[in-house]
């Protein structure tokens, strides 16, 4: 395996403070200019020879290394970089997880990655590509008019292993850094000695909060998590515009939910001295009760995120945050589990409360309906059959020449029908798989509940690649949200020993 270059170490100065990525509306080309605009209202952060910029998106995290005293258009990889993260994220050098990405030697534009073993000590650059991409750039930024040295990366974030849809925590990771120029000569490390000493890397606090448009938020309830209550239907099903950032299409809702407010009325009834509301759920067929529900969400406090803990009063009212303050879910009126509740259409409604004398009066509410269901699509496996004989599980089976093969009989059933689809393959071998059968969701389906019994392949026989023990799975997926991404799926398998006659 190709190694990373190893050479001489100072130490600037290193500020406490966390750095704070900012939302990146649209992804970000590499390819383009770092001052072309893409990268305006990135988060910043300063060190001894440049600039740090940051934005993400629900899948990249998109960082810039903006070098403005590398003025040397050096070739190849004379100047180049590390960048390290702590993926577990617990402040310590974690032998074959923790990351450090560097170029391939002689390759300016490929980003390679290898895993640490110890402190200053590594694998070697692994063979498998990684899911993330660098570009350098030599030219002039919005930090400095004078050309220089620029790295841009794009980062999956699931390779350093941090997502942005935790319910209850702020999306974060650890990170330290070289940049190695030729022309001038230096050689620095952000912060000194990271790569020792896990402790001292910068901790970098993601966006989780993209601008959802105005226009489409709801009067007061603005959105269930990252869905505008405006696209929520009369059955209380969810419906997004093509290639918004959460893509639903008449989807019910599950999970942990988070109703959050419409910013500009928050802010007036915050204006207004009214502080106070209530929260009412309304089941299937039933009448209206209390809503309560605890949660926590993390505070800015000018230095780091502080956990608040919020709760109803033993009269069900909840007290509004200040829309001023930076939380890491802005506007966030309730959070509240709902695995408990029987699938069907609910009612809830937010009432603000003014306080006129001794006496709470109803100010601003609204109601929306959501179909909340939590349960997982029915599947099976019923029935394997080689001819008309039933072949059971563990069984080994000669398969003869063509057309000779296999029909199977599947149920992927959703009784509510909020299925999202269906996925029937067999895997083999050293990890090899093969398709059998697979279905999504339309809208044309509706209400769609899936399949009871339903033979696969519709005519013919399924035949095998090659003789090999066999297991084939059944996967439905729900087409269920919590305002995140969809969530939920059940899935079940079979094994057999299918032998090529």
């Amino acid at each position: 395996m190709a190694k990373l270059r190893s050479l001489s170490i100072t130490s600037p100065l290193v500020f406490a403070m966390p750095f704070k990525s900012e939302w990146a509306q649209q992804p970000i080309d590499l390819n383009s200019p770092l001052n072309s605009g893409s990268w305006d209202d990135a988060g910043t952060l300063s060190f001894s020879r440049g600039v740090v910029l940051a934005k993400n998106d629900a899948k990249f995290l998109y960082l810039a290394l903006d070098v403005v005293q590398d003025t040397g258009n050096d070739s190849s990889t004379n100047d180049y970089f590390w960048l390290s993260f702590d993926v577990n994220r617990d402040r310590g050098i974690t032998a074959n997880q923790d990351i450090n990405y560097g170029l391939y030697p002689g390759q300016p534009d490929k980003l390679g990655r290898q895993f640490y073993l110890g402190p200053g000590s590594w694998t070697g650059l692994q063979s498998s590509p990684s899911l993330s991409e660098v570009r350098q750039e030599f030219g002039p930024s919005m930090n400095s008019s004078t050309p220089h040295r620029i790295w841009k990366f794009k980062l999956d974030l699931k390779e350093i292993n941090v997502a942005i849809s935790w319910p209850l925590s702020t999306p974060f990771t650890y990170f330290g850094f070289r940049v190695k120029s030729t022309n001038p000569s230096f050689t620095t490390d952000f912060p000194g000695n990271f790569f020792k000493d896990f402790t001292k890397l910068r901790q970098l606090i993601l966006s989780r909060k993209p601008t959802i448009p105005s226009a489409q938020l709801g009067p007061l309830v603005g959105s269930v998590g990252l869905i505008p209550t405006t696209k929520i239907d009369a059955g209380g099903r969810a419906t997004t515009d093509a290639g918004y950032y959460v893509a639903v299409q008449n989807a019910a809702f599950g999970g942990t939910l988070n109703l959050i407010g419409n910013r500009a009325k928050i802010q007036d009834l915050w204006n207004q001295g009214i502080k106070k509301y209530r929260v009412e759920i309304t089941p299937p067929g039933g009448s209206a009760q209390k809503l309560i529900s605890n949660w926590s969400n993390y505070r800015w406090n000018g230095s780091t995120y502080v956990l608040e803990s919020f709760s109803a009063s033993t009269l069900g009212f909840y007290e509004l945050t200040n829309p001023a303050q930076d939380y890491s879910i802005d506007d966030l009126l309730i959070q509240f589990p709902t695995t408990a509740l029987l699938p069907g259409l609910y009612q809830i409604k937010v009432i603000f409360y003014k306080r006129v004398g001794a006496v709470d009066v109803p100010d601003a509410n609204q109601t929306l309906g959501l179909f909340i269901d939590n349960s997982l699509p029915a599947v099976n496996i019923d029935s394997i059959k080689h001819g008309r004989t039933e072949v059971s599980a563990c069984a080994i089976e000669t398969i003869g020449a063509a057309p000779d093969g296999l029909n199977f009989r599947i149920s992927a059933n959703d009784p509510e029908g909020n299925l999202l689809g269906i996925n029937f393959y067999a895997t083999y071998g050293a990890g090899q798989s093969v398709g059998i059968f697979s279905e999504g969701y339309t809208p044309a389906k509706g209400n769609w509940g899936g399949y009871t019994n339903h033979l696969v392949p519709a005519s013919g026989n399924w035949r095998p690649p090659q003789s090999c023990a066999y297991s084939f799975v059944l996967t439905a997926s729900a087409r269920t949200t919590n305002g995140y991404n969809y969530i939920g799926h059940n899935s079940i398998h079979r094994n057999l020993t299918l032998l090529l006659g």
